[in-house]
C-alpha cells in the first residue's frame, strides 16, 4: 500500500513537470523568463492575425548557390504555377524542347535518371514535383539570424 502512494506521487509530480514541455514550453517559457518562438509573445493557444504576404520579388538571373549540390533556386514567382500529376507548369519552359525559345535553363540531366541510374526519356518521376528542392524567394525579412558562411571556393564563383 505505501509503495503505491509514492509510486502515485512520483508519477504525478512527473506528470506535472511534463506539463509545460508536452504544449511546447520548457520550464523557463512556463513561468515567463523571456523565451520567445517566430509568433513572438502569443500563446499556443490564441489565435493572431496571419503574418502580411510577403512580395515576390523580381524576376532576374540565377541566383548564387551557397553550397555545392544546392538546387538552383527559381528567380521568378510560381504564383499559381500548377503542378499535379498530369501537368508541370516549370516544363513549359524548363524542358529541354523548350528552354532555347524561352530562354530559360534546361532541366539537368540528373533529372532523367532514376534511381538505379538508368537514363529516361523524360523527368523521372522522383524529380517531377520541382517544388521540393527548388523554391522561390520573397523579400522578406530573416525571422532568425543567419551566419552561414559559404565555402570559399563557392564564394570566388559569383
Amino acid at each position: 500500500m505505501k509503495k503505491t502512494a509514492i509510486v502515485t506521487v512520483v508519477l504525478a509530480l512527473g506528470t506535472a513537470a511534463a506539463i509545460p514541455v508536452l504544449h511546447g514550453q520548457s520550464g523557463d517559457a512556463a513561468a515567463g523568463n523571456g523565451v520567445v518562438s517566430l509568433r513572438g509573445q502569443a500563446a499556443i493557444d490564441e489565435t493572431t492575425r496571419p503574418p502580411e504576404p510577403k512580395r515576390w520579388q523580381r524576376d532576374r538571373g540565377p541566383l548564387p548557390r551557397e553550397h555545392v549540390g544546392q538546387p538552383p533556386l527559381i528567380p521568378h514567382s510560381i504564383k499559381g504555377y500548377k503542378i499535379n500529376l498530369k501537368f508541370n507548369k516549370c516544363l513549359t519552359c524548363h524542358s529541354w524542347a523548350n528552354a532555347g525559345e524561352a530562354g530559360a535553363p534546361k532541366v539537368s540531366v540528373t533529372h532523367f535518371k532514376d534511381r538505379e541510374g538508368n537514363v529516361l526519356g523524360n523527368v523521372s518521376p522522383r524529380r517531377y514535383f520541382c517544388t521540393q528542392c527548388h523554391v522561390p524567394q520573397v523579400d522578406a525579412p530573416p525571422l532568425v539570424e543567419n551566419t552561414f558562411e559559404p565555402l570559399p571556393t563557392i564564394r570566388k564563383g559569383r
